[in-house]
């Protein structure tokens, strides 16, 4: 069986796969480039790593499955797949991955908070004391989306001692307490929760209905200084207005995992900002998360030669 890692992104994917799968399991991996004319002869299985699968690699590969590496498939031309006969799958973002993604927003919410890039810059230039950091004990937090990662990331919040907010579109009384939030607004009063909250964490899933859901009035409706966070997908925040915000100093600071392209450009002016925090979307890349998607990945890789059913299938 030929399995295709479409981009050179994520390069320890390959091992945690090959030791996910049966010994006895032929497989061989491509790592693709990208580069359509250099496309392997022979698809099987193809993995997107952050490279695109539109309608035209998906009539040159002509793959039996698309199987995403985590649960993100808005990069994937589902219709056509779906017109194709190729199954579309993902893994659900649960369990040792929402672990990993919480924990790193709370890294990236306590660098911003004691603002790890000036302190690593005072160390270099020799001055000591300094920066004055903020605690996150006592803070409002809000968490827009309250899916799978929203859930161990409360639970770790609420030992840090904050004032926890939720946003979803269906605020149920037993949401407000599995999530242990002290208040909890409907997605239509984004606004009146963000007036509220000190430091967003957007755990939204991005679909087509919800691009830039986090614009300039939501961002304008937080209190000047107010710290974001995202850890979901990039396309979730309007870049014109994040950029807007930051230059004009009505963002505190801004922590990314992800991004509007990517890779993304390590020139744009947003990474330039002392007060903002980027890291190269490893929320979920621990060797638990990584264990885990792989068992997930290979499971569906199985099936697919046994003839059993395709687990999470989105085609």
């Amino acid at each position: 069986m030929n399995i295709v890692l479409c981009g050179t992104s994520f390069p320890d994917v390959a091992g945690y796969l090959k030791e996910a799968l049966p010994s006895d399991f032929d497989a061989n991996f491509v790592v693709w480039n990208g580069d359509l004319k250099d496309f392997p002869g022979r698809c099987d299985v193809m993995i997107p790593m952050m490279q695109r699968v539109d309608a035209t690699l998906i009539d040159r590969a002509k793959p039996s499955l698309i199987q995403q590496w985590g649960s993100g498939l808005e990069g994937v031309d589902i219709a056509h797949a779906q017109r194709r006969g190729v199954a579309v799958a993902n893994v659900a973002a649960d369990g040792g991955n929402a672990d990993s993604v919480a924990e790193h927003a709370i890294l990236l919410t306590l660098a911003l908070l004691r603002r790890l890039r000036e302190a690593e810059n005072n160390v270099h230039r020799g001055t000591w004391g300094a920066p004055v950091g903020v605690n996150l004990a006592g803070r409002s937090v809000c968490i827009y989306g309250l899916g799978a990662i929203a859930l161990p990331l409360a639970r770790r919040l609420k030992a840090f001692d904050v004032r926890l907010l939720g946003c979803t579109r269906d605020p149920k009384a037993e949401k407000v307490s599995a999530y242990g939030l002290d208040k909890c607004f409907a997605a239509d009063q984004v606004e009146e929760a963000l007036a509220e909250t000190d430091i967003l964490i957007v755990c939204l899933r991005q679909s087509q209905s919800n691009a830039n859901a986090v614009g300039e009035r939501e961002l304008r409706a937080l209190p000047k200084g107010a710290l974001v966070v995202n850890v979901a997908r990039g396309g979730l925040i309007d870049y014109a207005a994040l950029s807007s915000c930051l230059a004009d100093g009505h963002l505190g600071g801004v922590g990314l995992d992800v991004f509007w392209r990517e890779p993304f450009d390590p020139s744009d002016p947003i990474l330039n900002y002392s007060h903002v925090v980027a890291t190269p979307h490893i929320a979920g890349i621990t060797s638990s998360g990584m264990r885990e998607i792989a068992r997930g990945v290979a499971d569906n890789i199985v099936r697919l030669v046994t003839g059993d059913l395709i687990e999470n299938r989105a085609a």
